[in-house]
């Protein structure tokens, strides 16, 4: 109902014009329609295959690079664990004298290291740890760590455990 008097109203402005007029609104109709139809749907569809295009190789290299992760952790699946070194108090000591460190008591039981420091360096004593949990698989179960008033010094106790061997 409301579209007939907007037509009506188009309709009477159309035959108000003349052949001139009516070419030139014609052309500029077609004109603006044309450049619609391009921001719409053609720029967006070439934009995003041009993005796509340059991103696609970079993919691809992804794609190899996660079978290739795909195929070596099947191949370390397939393998045995490696063993377990066993907790020795040499080790334990040798890499702390590595990093400056000397213990004030060490107790080794069932694969089990009880480990107090006095006075010691925190960066050394971090750099040890890091270095113990990966060469012995040892893991800190528990820390008690106190700093002093100097700088980078702690008084520290620390109950370090190996895994069990299956």
């Amino acid at each position: 109902m409301k579209q007939a008097p907007l037509l009506k109203s188009l309709r009477e402005f159309w035959l108000a014009r003349n052949a001139r007029e009516r070419k030139i609104l014609s052309a500029g109709t077609v004109v603006v329609l044309c450049a619609l139809i391009y921001s719409l749907l053609i720029d967006p569809a070439v934009s995003g295959r041009n993005r796509m295009n340059k991103e696609l190789p970079e993919l691809r290299q992804q794609v190899a690079q996660l079978q290739a992760m795909a195929k070596e952790a099947a191949v370390l699946a397939g393998q045995p664990a490696s063993a377990i070194p066993s907790l020795s108090r040499e080790d334990i000591e040798a890499a702390m004298k590595r990093n400056g460190l000397k213990p004030q008591n060490l107790t080794l039981a069932g694969g089990v290291a009880q480990i107090k420091l006095a006075s010691a360096s925190f960066s050394g004593t971090m750099t040890w740890l890091d270095e113990i949990q990966k060469s012995q698989r040892l893991a800190v179960t528990e820390a008690n760590l106190i700093s002093l008033s100097e700088p980078d010094k702690i008084d520290a106790t620390f109950t370090l455990r190996q895994p069990r061997q299956e």
